[in-house]
């Protein structure tokens, strides 16, 4: 299955533990979404982020654990995210835990794309369900 819909996104910075050197600055993050479309959803999570002295140079991990309905089906699962940028250009990727899904979301597999156009965010969510 593949779906796709938007999502709204509130980031709200944490303390932590690590200082960065060299030019480097780490950050802390909570992670709030409210999802719309075939998946009706909210997440909560943690980002962890490393922004390098060279301009639009950072990487990032988050884990959030999504809860709600998919396609008509309820339980939660957990999306962990691996992005880095390299002077502006990206790569993300975000896959379903195995063996994080519960409910009716128990055997759920999966990737996730995330597009930012004009400030509002999308999601494409390819998956299976076995």
């Amino acid at each position: 299955m593949k779906i796709s819909g938007s999502f709204e996104v509130q980031l709200s910075p944490l303390c932590f533990y690590a200082q960065g050197l060299d030019g480097v600055n780490f950050g802390r993050m909570s992670i709030d979404k409210q999802f719309k479309g075939a998946l009706e959803a909210t997440s909560k999570g943690e980002m962890l982020s490393a922004m390098t002295a060279v301009k639009g140079s950072a990487g990032y991990v988050a884990i959030e654990q999504v809860s709600g309905v998919l396609s008509g089906k309820k339980g939660s699962f957990v999306l962990q995210h691996f992005g880095t940028m390299k002077q502006g250009s990206d790569r993300l990727i975000l896959e379903v835990v195995p063996n994080s899904g519960s409910g009716e979301l128990s055997s759920l597999t999966g990737k996730m794309a995330i597009k930012i156009e004009g400030g509002q965010h999308y999601y494409e969510f390819e998956y299976e369900l076995a």
